[in-house]
């Protein structure tokens, strides 16, 4: 069933990356497949958050035919990735926005790394600093990241700094059917 799983998640990722998940099966997953409901408008719906997130890193276009990530994922410093929330129409909706630090901390995948995400879910993954909505009190001119390669969010970044980001929306996500 792993097996199945990494090559699946190898094939339907326009990005190859070498996650590593532990292999010990009694250490529950943070973040399982079942949690999630996928959209094929390029969305994905937390039933356990309620959270809609983008499917894709931010610049990549989900592609429901071949199940993939097209064009190029894009680095954005803090004020271009709130400005490109606001402007997101991603599944029809306008009210997309930069997840805060609790809210991103809801897809990190503890179990794996490299990146410390559900691979199967969320696709066009980096093991980068993802941007938070949440300045950092002590230098508002940073904000909290979250580095998908082990999944900590120890660091702030100066806001002018590019990042990677996932964005966000609350929903009702209805309960999966899996």
């Amino acid at each position: 069933m792993q097996i199945k799983l990494l090559i699946a998640t190898f094939l339907f990722s326009s990005v190859a990356f070498a996650q590593q998940c532990a292999s010990d099966t009694s250490v529950p997953l943070s973040t399982p497949d079942e949690r999630f409901i996928v959209n094929e408008d390029g969305t994905v719906c937390d039933t356990k958050t309620d959270i809609m997130w983008q499917r894709c890193t931010f610049g990549f276009v989900f592609n429901a035919e071949t199940g993939s990530c097209d064009n190029k994922e894009q680095q954005l410093n803090w004020q271009q990735a709130l400005t490109a929330a606001n402007n997101s129409r991603l599944g029809g909706h306008d009210d997309w926005q930069v997840p805060n630090v609790k809210e991103l901390a809801t897809i990190v995948e503890r179990s794996c790394e490299d990146p410390a995400i559900n691979a199967t879910v969320f696709l066009g993954n980096h093991s980068g600093n993802y941007w938070t909505s949440t300045t950092y009190a002590k230098d508002i001119s940073r904000a909290w990241t979250y580095q998908f390669a082990d999944g900590l969010n120890d660091r702030s970044s100066s806001k002018t700094s590019d990042a990677f980001v996932r964005l966000m929306r609350y929903t009702f996500c209805p309960q999966s059917e899996k």
